[in-house]
């Protein structure tokens, strides 16, 4: 479809569920997609709520879901809540014949995730997590790249990712509670996991998680880890997350993916960047990840486009991190098939 044809179409009309920090980034990554037309903002604090629906012409605020769901207008919605509220906000916006996209991690259970699939997919609507690290132009050039066959079969992988920060104080005490936000493994090591499973292309069917409390012993959850992840063809992913860095928002990304006929690799020290005590500008194998990643959502409620991001990969990634998370408690060595509700999927690349 030519471009006049895209931008003539009636815009998709939007609810965006959430009032957080990440919320306010998909308001103005979708504020700036002529195809989209964010209608209401939802929030449990209305005074938030009116702030954030401020920033895009004709958004209205409201703390009831059930009136952007009324909206006949609205054929889709962002949910950008905390973590146990995934579930809750999807599952109702998908009885209400809504597309649905909804941040990483999707759930905090199988069972969960397998409720928010059923009033989705299982009713005619369209499903979308936001495994934002896909998105990112290095990640997504080395995945063109290994699943194009350039590496022969991948079977090595090891990504150490630092950012920064996980001190007391820099996350609200629900990330911080492993109860809530499922551990860091979970929060926030869905996204290394399901990176790697995605570039091996293969299942995972084991893990050993240690977590390191580098500069925050006193928290529950540690702001470091480091998960090694066997598939079932003997694959290897070595994955370190570090989330300890002195400065907000700072960033240092080495990947190595290393297959029967080459390697691939990248490395965000070699990229230039903008560091000062008041801002780090992301690099540019980062940036635009977020706005590429909401324009794709429209285009599968749209029916334009396949899903880059399954809900079976989704369920494979989940698994592998709720299996780290049990890894990280026992101090063992957990398999991915132990996790309650799970069953193995294929995790290859997308069509």
């Amino acid at each position: 479809m030519s471009a006049p044809q895209r931008l003539a179409r009636a815009p998709v009309g939007i609810a965006v569920v959430g009032t957080g920090a990440f919320a306010r980034e998909h308001l103005l990554a979708l504020a700036a997609l002529p195809d989209a037309s964010v209608r209401w903002v939802v929030g449990h604090d209305l005074v938030r709520a009116t702030a954030l629906a401020a920033l895009v012409p004709g958004a209205r605020a409201t703390t009831d879901l059930d009136d952007a769901l009324s909206d006949d207008a609205v054929s889709a919605v962002d949910v950008v809540t905390a973590t146990p509220d995934h579930a809750r906000d999807t599952i109702a916006a998908g009885r209400a014949g809504k597309h649905v996209q909804v941040e990483k991690p999707a759930a905090l259970s199988l069972e969960q995730l397998d409720a928010m699939v059923a009033a989705t997919e299982g009713s005619g609507t369209t499903l979308v997590v936001g495994q934002t690290v896909r998105f990112q132009p290095a990640v997504a050039a080395l995945a063109r790249a290994a699943h194009g066959g350039e590496i022969g079969s991948p079977r090595l992988t090891h990504i150490s990712w630092y950012t920064g920060h996980a001190w007391p104080g820099g996350w609200r005490g629900w990330q911080l509670d492993p109860e809530l936000s499922g551990g860091h493994p979970v929060h926030n090591g869905t996204h290394i996991v399901d990176a790697a499973v995605w570039l091996l292309g293969d299942e995972p069917v084991e893990v050993f998680t240690r977590g390191l409390r580098t500069f925050s012993p006193e928290m529950e959850s540690p702001d470091s880890f480091h998960i090694q992840l066997r598939t079932a063809s003997g694959a290897l992913a070595t994955l370190e997350l570090c989330y300890a860095l002195r400065r907000r928002g700072e960033l240092l990304r080495r990947m190595v993916l290393v297959g029967t006929e080459g390697t691939l690799t990248h490395t965000t020290s070699e990229e230039d960047d903008l560091h000062s005590d008041a801002a780090t500008a992301p690099p540019a194998s980062v940036d635009g990840a977020l706005r590429t990643q909401v324009a794709h959502w429209l285009d599968v409620v749209r029916g334009d486009a396949p899903q880059i991001v399954t809900t079976p990969q989704v369920r494979t990634a989940l698994a592998t991190a709720l299996a780290a998370q049990r890894s990280l408690r026992s101090g063992r060595r957990e398999r991915v098939a132990d996790v309650p509700g799970y069953a193995g999927a294929p995790a290859g690349a997308p069509a």
